[in-house]
């Protein structure tokens, strides 16, 4: 457990450090222009409870909505965030080989 929620730090950790990066472009990055263009303020109030949110407040705002197995070893290396109550079909995934961050994508 204690080493999910490590793994589960990094991952945020990882997505916040990636944003407006050329490596971020097509994750972390993406997912917040994405959301920014499409979500209306009243969205946003229910979603975050502010009207017009930054980038950081979006990204601080993502919950996990699902940790699993790719590999069915056993070991939990895929971490789905995305925004609070079901805002979107858009997520972060955040994938781990061993204790290392593989990929960090915008997935839907």
């Amino acid at each position: 457990m204690k080493d999910q929620i490590a793994k589960q730090e990094a991952a945020r950790a990882k997505i916040r450090a990636l944003y407006g990066t050329p490596e971020g472009e097509d994750g972390p990055t993406l997912f917040v222009s994405h959301h920014l263009d499409e979500l209306s303020s009243d969205e946003w109030k229910q979603c975050l409870a502010i009207e017009k949110p930054t980038a950081e407040q979006i990204l601080d705002g993502l919950v996990l909505v699902s940790a699993w197995d790719s590999k069915e070893d056993g070991n939990i290396d895929t971490f789905d965030f995305s925004l609070p109550n079901n805002m979107t079909n858009y997520l972060i995934a955040v994938r781990f080989d061993g204790d290392e961050i593989e990929s960090v994508d915008m997935e839907s």
